[in-house]
Parts: structure tokens; sequence; C-alpha cells
């Protein structure tokens, strides 16, 4: 809990909820007669409306990015590092929007959510939603903000593949886009992380068939597993030798299966937290969205051909220790933007902490993203 607010903190922030009534057809062939997105905003919009930045989040985040909901919080938003006063997303620059995903579990219709035509949870119900699905969703947020274009989109991993989504589907309607720690689609190996994770899910005697809501149950164990799995892949080897090793809890071992090592006793720590703030059903969507991200597969697999749609500027970046969505994968998103004739500039930041370097203050990398950041606003203000 902090006891002052930090100066460059965007400080206390109100989430807001957007209701569209209009009925939203989705890539799946299903249709959702109505659906609520919340989201938060940092920073004013300016009477020409053309400072607003669309904030992606990834796969476990949501629309609170940054700030805090009350002085009782323990921590700001997810990416209280990029975001708020005199940082790379400067709110004395931009007005900063930070939906939460259709389908999630923070406040936006998702699987928790009631379907009008049972009364009762959607749970399994709730449609599969895509990539391209959240985009259309949040430029029907970006109309009702009175935004026809934004000065950039951002996003990290998932988030970074909305923000390429953008750019082909919508092209006219962002002039920078920024994708950091993403991939041109899955490989084979996220894919089946991504299954194995479900089925730790979906095997949870508790999860019945997607709708534990009605049974009074969470599939604690299976979305704890999820969870211990994914977070291995977020950190990389060195990052997990220099934070454990091979420390044991209590200094000897004990010769059984509970908790011995330092490692053990914080995977299993990530995962329990993980149960008590998301939801499974919302889990499984995320992952599947992730598996579906190919926008090259309607170009004939050619993502130089989806990039000649795109009309904005990018900032491509990626970490060295990141093994999830390995530079390799952003230099071939570079290759492909060169292909196109688009222009792009690209970062490789050398960090240990995996993929979940997006998130951190990295010096080299905060200033790489607030150096591009203060350009968009310099050309916005010329």
């Amino acid at each position: 809990m902090p006891e002052t607010l930090p100066d460059n903190s965007v400080g206390l922030v109100t989430p807001k909820t957007q209701t569209f009534e209009t009925p939203l057809a989705l890539d799946c062939g299903r249709t959702l007669p109505r659906f609520e997105l919340i989201y938060e905003t940092y920073g004013e919009l300016n009477p020409a409306r053309d400072n607003a930045v669309l904030v992606c989040h990834a796969l476990s985040g949501d629309h609170h990015a940054a700030g805090y909901h009350s002085l009782s919080d323990r921590k700001p938003g997810w990416w209280e590092a990029a975001i708020g006063p005199g940082k790379p997303l400067d709110t004395n620059r931009f007005f900063i929007v930070a939906p939460n995903n259709l389908g999630g579990c923070k406040g936006s219709t998702g699987p928790a959510s009631i379907n009008p035509e049972t009364g009762r949870p959607y749970g399994a119900d709730f449609p599969i939603v895509t990539v391209r699905d959240w985009v259309r969703s949040q430029a029907l947020l970006a109309d009702a903000l009175g935004i026809a274009q934004w000065a950039a989109v951002v996003g990290g991993s998932l988030g970074g593949m909305q923000v390429m989504q953008w750019a082909i589907d919508l092209p006219e309607r962002l002039r920078h886009a920024v994708v950091i720690a993403a991939a041109p689609k899955l490989s084979a190996q996220n894919i089946a992380f991504n299954e194995v994770a479900r089925q730790a899910i979906m095997s949870d005697p508790d999860f019945h068939a997607g709708h534990f809501y009605e049974h009074g149950t969470v599939p604690r164990r299976g979305l704890m597993l999820a969870r211990m799995l994914g977070h291995i892949t977020y950190l990389s080897d060195s990052a997990m030798r220099e934070k454990f090793g091979r420390e044991l809890r209590e200094g000897r071992l004990n010769f059984g299966f509970d908790v011995e090592f330092q490692v053990e006793s914080y995977l299993r720590y990530q995962g329990q937290s993980f149960v008590d703030r998301f939801d499974a059903n919302t889990y499984l969507l995320m992952t599947k969205a992730l598996d579906y991200f190919d926008p090259a597969a309607e170009f004939d697999h050619d993502l130089a051909a989806a990039f000649r749609r795109a009309q904005a500027r990018f900032l491509v970046i990626s970490f060295t220790s990141d093994w999830r969505f390995s530079p390799e994968r952003s230099r071939e998103i570079v290759r492909a933007l060169l292909d196109a004739d688009r222009a792009v500039s690209y970062a490789e930041i050398e960090a240990t902490q995996g993929h979940d370097a997006f998130l951190l203050p990295i010096p080299q990398y905060m200033k790489v993203l607030g150096s591009y950041m203060r350009g968009v606003a310099a050309e916005r203000a010329s």
C-alpha cells in the first residue's frame, strides 16, 4: 500500500464501462446481441482528438494498466513502469485508453456474464473470440469515445498481436503501431504449452464442463497448474537461476513430495494467487485467441502481403532472453514489414528476465520506447 502516490503516477483512477447494444458478429460465426467493455483512461484527450493511444493487454492482463484504484491498493496497474507523467507513454502528452478485452473476467462481457438467452452465466457457452474480434470491439469503443484515429496502438505479447491486427484490418485508424515481445503466429511448441494448460483446467473435477459457476465451485487446481506452467515459460533459465538457484526452502532435503525448493514455493504461490483473480473460462478463451492468431493466413501465408495493407509506422521491440516469443520471431515481423515497404524501427533489448521483460522498467527498453513515443507526440504537435 503506498503511503503517498508517486509524482510520476497517474494517481487514483476509476474504471468506466461502455455498453454496446448493437449486435457484434464474431469470426466463429456467432453473434453477441449486446456487450460491455470496461476500460480506464489516463491523461486528457486534446481538442483535436489526435493524441489518443490504445494500450492492448496480454493474456492475463486487464484494463488496469496504471495508477491505483484506492490508497489501499497493494500495487499499481500492470504497466505502471511505462504509463504516467514523464514516462514513455507520457500522460502529459497522450490520452491513454486501456480496455479489458471481450471475453475477459475483469468487467467486460465474458464467460461469467449473464447470457440474455438463458438468464444464467454463459460459462462454456460464451463464443470463442479472436484477436480480430477484439479489434472490432475496440474500434467500437474508439467510436464511442470520439476517436477517429489513434496516435498509436501499443501492446506486448498478445497485446502486440492486437497491434498488428489493428494495422492490417483498420489501417487508416492508427498512425503508429508499437509491437513488443510478440510473434506473427504461435509456434507448435507454444500451441502445445497452451493445450497442456487447457487440459489441466478442463480435467479438474470442479470445472463441470465450464459451468462451474452454477455448481458453486472453481477449478482451482487446474487453473493453478495452468498458471504455473505458463509462468515457467515467461521467465528465462538465467532469471530463474539467479532468483532461486537450487535453494531449499528449509535448508535441507525432506525426501518427500511437498515443497522443498524455493522455486517450487514460488510457482505454487503464483498459481494460488492467480486463481483468486482470474477466471478459468477466460484463460481458455485467451489461449485459443493466441493459437488462432495468424494474419498471414488470408494472404496465402504471406505476411508481407498482409502488411501491405498497413499505413502505420512500426516500432518492434524484442528481448534477448525471451524464448516464448524470441527475437527471431520479432525479426520475422520486421522482415515482412520491410518486404512490404513499410516504415519500421527495430530494437532488440539485452535483458535476462525472459518474456516478462516487456512489463519491467528495464532502462534501455524504457529509453527506446520513450524516444519513439516522444517522436509520435512531436509529429502530432508539428
